[in-house]
Order: C-alpha cells, then structure tokens, then sequence
C-alpha cells in the first residue's frame, strides 16, 4: 500500500514537471512571435531551452526510476526482516511451551509423590496414636503399681521428685555461678591489680592526721569571764556575729566553738584567737574583728580553689565552682580534708584514665569536683552527689563530668567509663590506709551492725568481726547449710551488707563449715 502511495507521488511530481516544461515552452514560444527581429537568436535560444527541457525531464525520470527502485528495496528488506523476527519469536515461544510441559509433567509427579507422603504420614501418625495411647495405659499401670510398692500417693511422689530436682538444680546453679564467678574474678583481679597498682604507685597521698575540732586554749580562767563580758553580752555578740555556739564552761583552759558549718567555725576560731591575743573585748571590738577575719577567710578561700585547680594541673574553672572548692578545705570527712580528698582523687582519676587509653584531663576534671557538693549550704536538699551534678551542669561542664560526679556513689546508673573510673578513684583515696578514722562509739556500734546482719540468717551459728572490720567470718552449723548453700550465703550476706552498712573500702564474708566427729574409748 506504501509503495502504490509513492509511486503516484512520484507520477504527480513528473507531471507537475512536465506542466512546467510545457508552460516554458509555451512561453517561449510567445516570446520568440513577438520578437520576430531576434528569429535566429531566440530560435537558438528555444533550441537550447528544448534541449534543457528534455534533459531536465530525463533526469527527473530518471531520479524517480531510482527513487522508486530504491523504496521497493528497503520495503522488501524491511518485510525480510520482520519476517526473520516472526520466525524468531514463533521459535522461542515453541521452546517456551516445552519448558512448561517439562515444568507441568514435573508438578503432576511431585503432586503424586506429596500425595503418597501424606498417606504414610497418615498412617505413621495412626501409629504414633496408637503407641501412645498403649504407652499411656503402661504409665498408669507402672504408677498404680509404683504407688502399691512405695506406699506413697501421686501428689507425695510428685513433690518428692520436685524436691530432688530443686536440690540438683541449686546445687547445678551454685557450681556454675561459683565458677563463673572465680573465672571473673581472676580475669578481672588481674587487670584491676595493675591499673590501680601503677595509679597508687604513681601518686602517694600525705595520711590524715588533722581533725574537725575548734578549740582555743585559754592562758587563764580570767580570760573566761571576759569573753562572757558583763551579763553575757560580749559571748552573745560574738555569737550573733558568727554564727555560731561558744561553750565556755566544758573544758578547762579552753573554749569549744560549735558550729554546723565549717566555714563559720574557722571564722569563729580565728576571730577568738584575735581577740585574745588583743585583749581588748567588748561588742563593738568584736564585730570588727569578725569582719576582718571573714575578709582573711574569703580571700583564703579563693586562693585555696586556684591552687587545686593549679595543682591538679587544670585550666581556670567556674569561678563559683572555685570558690565553692576553696571552702572544702575547711570540710573534714572521717578527718579526710575533703579538699585534699578531692585533689588525690584528680590526680588517681586521671592516672587510670590514661591506663585505659581515656581523656586524662577529663577524668581529672571529674575528680577534682566530684564533692563539690559538699561545700553547699545544707538548706539545700538532695545528696552531695547530685547537688554537685546540678552545679556543675550549670556552671557549663561538660556532660560527661556531670554524670560521673551524679554517678560516683551509684546514686545513678553510670553509662560511662569515666564514671566508673571516678568512683574506683574515690575508693581509693578514702580507704587506703591512714586516709579516714572513726570515733570508737561509731566503730563498735559498726562492729555490732556488722555482726547482727550475719546472724540474722537462718542456719547460722556464730559470727565474728575480724580485722578491724574488715572481715566477717561467719559459722553455720553443718548439718544445715551443706557446700553449695555456704557460697549462696557468703554472697547473700555481702549484697546485705551492701544494702544497709555504709563503710570506707571492703569487707570480705567468709562462711565456715566444718563436721567434727567425736568418739570415746572407754
């Protein structure tokens, strides 16, 4: 259809053609009637517009024969083509309904090959039914028979088994945690060892010898009767002007200073000792000496925190977290000077720090303000660790310091390493020895806890606080608590005393169980 289209395209372009050579004729033809003068040279001229007119033709045949020859090729060789395609496509599509017959027939046989495993299934499950209802009928005759033999019901034999399972099982779990446990406990003592070693070795604290007292010792006892003043106004003066509570007649020789806060205290002793080496006491005296004085204090105080953060090795604080660190030089725990606590607890933090490949200038940092809270004023309420963690948060430290000083007595869970790092550090510097001492009421009264909670387990015959209370040994009477059941009591006492003790460093729970056979000869 195509090819009819182009050819009489190709007529109707020879045909225009041919009109136009016509019409050129034509005109010619007029021309050469109207100019007669010119016959011979327009007759020329017509004689060489015939022959371009013939020639033109020619050559448009000709490109049309050409032309058309040309598309009737490309019409056949395109049809040639398509026919190749055809033959292609109708190939694979006879190859494709192979595979599926081949895919169909496989299907058909594994239809029937499923078919036949469901059947012996069938019949395998018709047997498992009917093996477990005959196994059902021998358990009840082998139970009925048993219980005729040991003259016990169901529910006694049943709670006897449950009984001798739990007692292995107990026995099972308390082999497994105690092995897991000295397993831990070995790989961890030894790599704990070395990292607190070479800490202790590389820093040595000075041993606490100072205590929290404020005492002034008296020359005379006349001197007793000038503080007092007449009626009593130069000790209410110097109260009302410190802040604090003078107790004059308790020691000899001597005037107690009472006060809550140490800051006060120190203020109020030194005031006192002003006073007395100038002799001149009354009211007005006193007031300007305590100002003075608490100018020395406040000056001292600021010196005091740019010196910790100098020796530590840090670079400039807060200013209100340096002022707040001045003041714990004046703060004694168990006669620990809480400043110096805190700088040892620097200088320990950052040695394990760097150990455990750590920021030793963060675990520094954490260190040095770990009982920051501690130099708050008392009305404010909450912990020591998490009043400090409130301060520090918004004195701009780092969150990393923040949760290590909130963490360091596990008030918090600790999510970082440099909390842990922290509290071992703390550990250190408050239970080596010399660091901390306690009164004798609050030693005994810590020896009596200590055996009590020992005692209070069932089993248990005697318990003993060794070692200046390092050390609670404990007796249990061997025909109740057997070996498995001591290791589950050692460490039921220890998360005891965990819970309810409060104690500088560790204290080690050793159970003892022994049998004494005992014979006479006679």
């Amino acid at each position: 259809m195509n090819l009819m289209a182009v050819i009489d395209w190709i007529q109707g372009v020879l045909g225009f053609l041919l009109g136009i050579g016509i019409g050129f004729l034509i005109w010619r033809w007029r021309c050469l009637a109207r100019e007669k003068a010119c016959a011979s040279q327009q007759a020329e001229r017509l004689e060489e517009a015939q022959r371009q007119s013939e020639t033109l033709i020619r050559e448009a045949r000709l490109a049309a024969q050409e032309e058309a020859i040309r598309l009737r090729q490309e019409a056949e060789d395109a049809l040639a083509t398509r026919r190749q395609e055809c033959d292609g496509w109708q190939q694979r599509l006879a190859e494709r309904e192979q595979l599926v017959n081949q895919q169909l027939a496989g299907l058909v046989e594994r239809e029937r090959s499923l078919r036949e495993h469901q059947r012996e299934v069938e019949e395998r499950q018709a047997k498992l039914k009917a093996q477990q209802s005959e196994l059902n009928g021998l358990l009840v005759e082998q139970r009925e028979q048993l219980q005729r033999t040991a003259h016990l019901s169901e529910a006694e034999a049943r709670a006897a088994l449950l009984k001798q399972v739990e007692r292995d099982s107990l026995k099972d779990a308390a082999d497994l945690s105690r092995h897991v446990l000295e397993e831990a406990r070995t790989r961890a003592e030894d790599q704990a060892r070395r990292i607190l070693g070479l800490a202790i070795q590389r820093y040595a604290g000075d041993h606490t010898s100072e205590t929290s007292t404020a005492t002034v010792a008296l020359d005379g006892a006349d001197l007793k009767g000038r503080i007092i003043g007449r009626e009593g106004r130069n000790i209410r003066a110097f109260e009302a002007a410190t802040g604090v509570t003078v107790l004059i007649d308790d020691t000899p020789n001597a005037v107690v200073i009472s006060g809550f806060d140490p800051v006060r205290r120190e203020v109020a002793r030194q005031a006192m000792e002003h006073l007395i080496l100038d002799g001149r006491i009354h009211p007005t005296r006193i007031e300007e000496v305590v100002a003075k004085v608490t100018k020395e204090i406040e000056e001292t105080i600021a010196r005091a925190g740019e010196d910790a953060v100098f020796k530590v090795g840090l670079p400039p604080i807060h200013p209100e977290l340096s002022n707040l660190l001045g003041r714990l030089r004046f703060r004694y725990s168990f006669s620990q000077n809480v400043l110096d606590h805190s700088i040892e607890v620097a200088h320990l933090a950052g040695l394990i720090a760097a150990e455990l490949g750590l920021d030793p200038a963060l675990a520094k940092r954490a260190g040095l303000l770990h009982d920051i809270g501690k130099a708050v004023n008392h009305e404010v309420e909450g912990s020591h660790a998490l009043v400090g963690a409130d301060l520090v948060r918004r004195c701009g430290e780092s969150p990393e310091v923040v949760e290590a000083v909130a963490a360091h007595h596990d008030e918090v869970a600790s999510n970082s390493l440099l909390a842990i790092v922290l509290s071992a550090a703390d550990t250190i510097s408050a239970s080596r020895p010399g660091a901390r001492s306690e009164s004798m009421t609050t030693y005994l009264k810590r020896l009596e806890n200590l055996e009590q909670i020992g005692g209070d387990f069932p089993g248990v015959e005697k318990c003993y606080a060794v070692q200046a209370g390092r050390e609670l040994r404990v007796i249990v009477q061997p025909g109740t608590i057997d070996d498995d059941q001591a290791q589950l009591l050692a460490r039921d006492i220890a998360r005891k005393i965990e819970n309810n003790l409060h104690y500088p460093g560790q204290i080690r729970v050793t159970v003892v169980r022994e049998t004494r056979c005992v014979e006479f000869a006679k």
